[in-house]
């Protein structure tokens, strides 16, 4: 089989539909290795670089294999970061658009009762933290017993970040004849062990390059004294003038002083780390992708699995204390095909912890030598003609997606005990309109959801003004969510 195209991959018309409105143009080769075999139902385990592509690799076998109309949850997705949950949850959706597959993202700081109302619903899809993930579970707000699919994500950050524990107390209470992927940068003893216990059989598949490091980064790395990084920043932003670029501290203290210097220095930029509210985080994030600011500053939640496409810069102000971290902070540069620059500011202090990365990655990294202030004044004057020019607005990959859906509200839910089926009758019995152009429903307890695909939204919203929905009237508008 030729699996060099997604068409070859025996994948359905709706999600085709989905990954050509995404930009998908060709499988990855973990999307190439794992998609053929994740179809024939066998545990795997992957061994993948992040920005590998591996989401695509699980969410599309299931997203096919999904039974619309069970109402228990049937896929279980584990991951280390609330950041990285909200992502996997948006691609996923994305992905199963048109397969209508309903999935949700539950994590830390956010209140336990919105995630339960969200629960109850019929939910196909629940991409989890640990911690949260097994909280809900043990007060019973979710029903384990038709999970057929377990993916475990970045599991050597789970092990890193000590929630190991806390997924196999999971994994425990999980269907025996659940199928079971496993993707992680590195396998460890740990990791080895808990596959060993609750996998059947597993399919090993290694996509990682001979270098843990990618060809299409340049790296380097510059001698400076700690309380002289911040001039040499100035420096580098001259000199090497990022279109986009992520500045990685190890400490949100670090985070928030190099932000307070940055912007009163005038330079476009906003912080991220974990001491900040979740809603602050998703902003900033959604911003930055967006390119409404050139620099983020982040401490490593930003560096675990977050996709940013046209990120030309990583710079390390603080050199990472793992080893895996710095694999992972410049993996967000050079992403989907395009070349990219890592630039590690390195203290006296701080050598050792570079010897040992050199160590881990099989290379030694070019010292680079300081700007001169020529180059440096050469290239603030570039800079500052430039920094007048608006950025460009980056659209969300989900753009092209979303056209010709219309979300409809429909001001009528559980309490008058309306069903999808009602909804999608009385949608259906308007002429033009098939059961395929309904996508998913979102029944809340006053009101509902409706996505509408396929250009008809004007159609279905102008028809329901006459009709009632299991013989009540409802108010029907454009939705504002």
């Amino acid at each position: 089989m030729d699996k060099s195209n997604f068409e070859n991959l025996g994948i359905s018309e709706e999600v085709l539909k989905s990954l050509n409105k995404l930009g998908f143009e060709r499988p990855s080769d973990v999307q190439r290795m794992v998609i053929p075999i994740a179809f024939e139902d066998k545990d795997i385990i992957v061994k993948a670089q992040t920005g590998s592509g591996k989401t695509a690799a699980f969410a599309i076998p299931f997203c096919e294999k999904i039974e619309l109309e069970e109402r228990l949850p049937q896929v279980l997705v584990l991951t280390p970061t609330r950041e990285l949950a909200i992502q996997v949850k948006e691609d996923i959706f994305n992905i199963g658009r048109f397969k209508r597959v309903r999935p949700v993202a539950i994590f830390g700081k956010q209140p336990m009762n919105t995630q339960k109302i969200e629960l109850k619903q019929r939910v196909h899809v629940i991409v989890g933290t640990p911690g949260r993930t097994l909280d809900h579970i043990q007060k019973g707000n979710i029903n384990l017993k038709g999970i057929k699919y377990l993916v475990i994500d970045e599991a050597d950050e789970m092990l890193n970040m000590g929630f190991i524990d806390q997924v196999e107390s999971i994994i425990k209470l999980l269907p025996k004849d659940r199928i079971t992927m496993l993707f992680s940068a590195t396998i460890e003893d740990k990791i080895e062990e808990l596959c060993g216990k609750y996998m059947i059989n597993p399919v090993k598949i290694e996509v990682t390059p001979e270098s843990l490091t990618t060809e299409t980064i340049e790296q380097v790395y510059y001698e400076v004294e700690e309380e002289k990084k911040s001039l040499l920043l100035n420096k580098i932003i001259y000199t090497e003038r990022p279109v986009s670029s992520i500045i990685f501290c190890n400490t949100k203290e670090a985070v928030d002083k190099l932000v307070g210097k940055m912007k009163n220095k005038g330079y476009s930029c906003e912080g991220l780390h974990g001491g900040m509210e979740q809603k602050d985080r998703l902003n900033a994030m959604e911003s930055f992708r967006k390119g409404e600011f050139k620099f983020l500053i982040a401490t490593d939640v930003a560096a675990r699995g977050i996709s940013v496409e046209h990120v030309s810069h990583v710079i390390n102000y603080d050199v990472p204390m793992e080893k895996e971290g710095y694999v992972h902070r410049i993996g967000r540069t050079g992403r989907a095909g395009n070349k990219g620059k890592s630039i590690t500011f390195v203290s006296k202090r701080e050598f050792k912890f570079l010897e040992t990365i050199e160590e881990y990655i099989g290379l030694k990294i070019p010292h680079g030598n300081i700007p001169s202030n020529e180059e440096v004044e050469e290239g603030k004057r570039i800079y500052d003609k430039e920094k007048g020019i608006k950025p460009k607005i980056k659209p969300h990959k989900s753009v092209e997606l979303n056209k010709g859906i219309t979300k409809i509200h429909i001001n009528a839910g559980k309490k008058k005990k309306i069903r999808a089926l009602d909804i999608v009758g009385t949608i259906t019995s308007i002429e033009g309109i098939n059961p395929e152009d309904v996508g998913i429903i979102d029944i809340q307890e006053g009101f509902s959801y409706v996505d509408i695909l396929h250009g008809k939204g004007n159609l279905v919203l102008k028809s329901l003004e006459k009709k009632t929905i299991k013989g009540k009237t409802v108010r029907v508008q454009r939705a504002m969510k």
